[in-house]
């Protein structure tokens, strides 16, 4: 259950570690994905506007090897059928309970179980899952990325799919899409010609949302244009886990060739923002910010997406 609630997603505290192993499928979904050449690329903050305490910086040269990664992030579908056939329970469905922002939830009023008062726009529902993304009167749509699971729930899904979650290196690089030194995966201008690019907030944050993009939460995947590698919703939407601990100074003692992050930490790297995000209090939907979040933390505004090695 979440108990410290960060702003861009909250953090579990009592929430069940990983669950049941998981085998391998003995057919395993094929993915729809884009193979990436690989090669280097300056990682990080160009433009110095990256909060201090998330480490965006020195900006750095990284060189990755071919990889394969997801157009979209993990959809609901996906994740409905690892379910059914392996039998996984995450650890929201465990608890019994997760956090859902609190304009979305779709429960009877016993079932609020609790909202932290410094970000009082997370509410804590019982019977909010992946199935249930705003609560127990909801149910969730096969075409949206699926949320309320923890980076051991993604894990689990790595392990039976036969895949893995991206680096951070890896995922910033495929998020550019060939961009390089960009604020945004698309350029430097946040709604060019007008348009929104990205489901993020629009409004005044969290009392209201005017819906300019269409969404009040989730979107389904391929809702906005894909980047300059084919990959879509790489900002905002929802927040993917990455494989990496998490370190403030990570980059000042980063790897050149495949960097893999701290080899210990408490947080998981998350990458992309959400469709919370909005600049009056986090602007972390720009393409090198970064977060992090404890390993069993799940939310209404997390997924992920995956990627496999080239062979």
């Amino acid at each position: 259950m979440a108990t410290s609630m960060g702003c861009c997603s909250p953090e579990g505290g009592s929430s069940p570690g990983p669950g049941a192993p998981v085998r391998r499928s003995a057919a395993p979904p094929a993915h729809d994905e884009v193979a990436l050449p690989g090669g280097e690329f300056q990682m990080g903050d160009a433009y110095g506007e990256g909060y201090p305490a998330d480490g965006e910086s020195p900006v750095h040269a990284v060189r990755l090897e071919p990889f394969l990664v997801d157009v979209t992030a993990v959809t609901v579908a996906m994740f409905a059928a690892f379910a059914e056939e392996s039998g996984y329970v995450t650890g929201a469905e465990r608890d019994g309970a997760s956090a859902v922002f609190g304009l979305a939830v779709a429960a009877r009023r016993a079932d609020l179980v609790g909202v932290d008062p410094a970000a009082p726009w997370w509410t804590v529902v019982r019977g909010a899952d992946w199935r249930h993304p705003f609560g127990p009167l909801s149910e969730a749509e096969p075409d949206h990325p699926v949320v309320h699971v923890s980076w051991h729930d993604a894990m689990a899904y790595c392990a039976w799919s036969g895949r893995r979650l991206p680096t951070e290196a890896e995922w910033e690089y495929a998020a550019r899409g060939g961009l390089e030194g960009r604020r945004f995966a698309w350029g430097d201008e946040l709604t060019p010609e007008g348009r929104w690019p990205c489901n993020i907030w629009q409004g005044d944050f969290p009392r209201r949302n005017t819906g300019e993009d269409g969404w009040l939460a989730t979107a389904p995947v391929r809702s906005y244009p894909p980047n300059g590698y084919g990959l879509h919703e790489v900002s905002g939407n929802v927040w993917e886990w990455c494989a990496d601990w998490f370190a403030a100074d990570a980059y000042a003692a980063s790897a050149h060739l495949d960097p893999r992050g701290p080899g210990t930490g408490l947080r998981r790297v998350i990458r992309g923002g959400s469709y919370l995000c909005h600049d009056s209090y986090c602007h972390r939907y720009r393409v090198a910010a970064r977060s992090a979040n404890t390993p069993d933390s799940a939310s209404g505004n997390c997924g992920f997406r995956t990627v496999s090695s080239r062979t």
